[in-house]
């Protein structure tokens, strides 16, 4: 399928795991990506894998904290593909643990890379998408949000609780632009949790036994081609929405 022929991506934390992911599936519908990373290396290496897909695909380093130099980069982006029509806010660096042992800082870190870093990237590109008449956003949360026992996962929660509800306003406010705003909650056999339940083997099988599809996600196939699927004409009617993609373990009535 080449549904998104003609489209570009920024997709942030695309060096890894499910931004790598999302990369891919985009990059098999036809869309061209910028792929956004703290790592340079690892970014272009996911590159040269899009480009074996038959399309344009550009590396850029840059911390998502980094608020002052994300316009720039935004700007640059639209300006090197010729537009911008796709956001992927990926990218999150935060901190688990008792709330107790925490200090200020560590509970903000994910503040500063989840809804402030994708705060600055939707504002920057804002007159980009209603240049193209229209686009769409993704915004990556968790279903820890929802979770049963919220133990070492308040801060990781709470950051993205926020960036969810950032989701839902900019989906009012934007819609008149024909921009849409979505969120997804995915579960994902990424380096850090494959590393994970390697480490902690029965942890690992509890938590799989609680997911109803008794399988965690492939970041292309269930994660990535989900959102592609979003981004896609087909879902143009589908704004303000978080959507578990968790095989059903988590509970967002």
């Amino acid at each position: 399928m080449t549904t998104l022929k003609g489209h570009t991506a920024l997709i942030t934390g695309a060096g890894q795991g499910v931004g790598r992911g999302i990369a891919i599936a985009l990059a098999e519908r036809g869309a061209d990506i910028a792929a956004v990373g703290r790592t340079l290396s690892k970014v272009e290496d996911v590159c040269a894998e899009l480009s074996e897909l038959g399309v344009t695909a550009r590396a850029y380093e840059l911390d998502v904290t980094d608020e002052e130099n994300v316009p720039g980069l935004v700007d640059r982006v639209a300006e090197e593909f010729g537009s911008l029509d796709i956001l992927v806010n990926n990218a999150y660096f935060g901190s688990l643990g008792p709330l107790l042992s925490m200090d200020a800082k560590k509970f903000q870190r994910g503040f500063r890379s989840a809804p402030f870093a994708a705060f600055n990237f939707m504002v920057a590109a804002h007159p980009h998408l209603v240049a193209r008449g229209g686009g769409s956003i993704v915004n990556l949360v968790t279903s820890a949000m929802v979770r049963w026992d919220g133990t070492n996962y308040g801060a990781y929660a709470a950051a993205k609780t926020a960036l969810r509800s950032l989701t839902r306003t900019a989906a009012v406010e934007w819609g008149g632009d024909n921009i849409r705003v979505n969120s997804i909650a995915p579960h994902a056999l990424t380096p850090a949790l494959a590393g994970w339940a390697e480490a902690n083997p029965q942890e690992a099988e509890e938590f799989v036994a609680s997911i109803p599809l008794k399988r965690i996600g492939d970041p292309v196939a269930d994660i990535g081609r989900a959102v592609a699927a979003l981004v896609s004409p087909e879902m143009s009617y589908l704004s303000g929405a978080t959507i578990p993609l968790d095989g059903g373990q988590a509970f967002f009535g």
